[in-house]
């Protein structure tokens, strides 16, 4: 499985000491892990919104990025 370089992605950050230097949203200590094992277990957009307290833009914005960074050919 391709890995996603989530340091080219301007709506994250990875800060030592925070959140243990997960990948989360900008500004926030929300993992951005967080957001894809709900999916995956089922919620809603809308759900992980209200459950979580981060916005549309802030989903797209990684399922974007996450879907380029997929599509783009493997480098070996």
């Amino acid at each position: 499985m391709a890995l996603v370089d989530w340091s080219q992605c301007p709506a994250v950050e990875s800060v030592p000491g925070k959140v243990s230097g997960a990948w989360v949203f900008k500004d926030t200590r929300m993992p951005v892990a967080t957001v894809f094992e709900n999916l995956e277990a089922g919620l809603t957009i809308e759900e992980v919104m209200e459950e979580f307290a981060i916005t549309r833009e802030q989903i797209n914005a990684v399922l974007r990025f996450a879907a380029t960074s997929l599509d783009a050919p493997a480098v070996d």
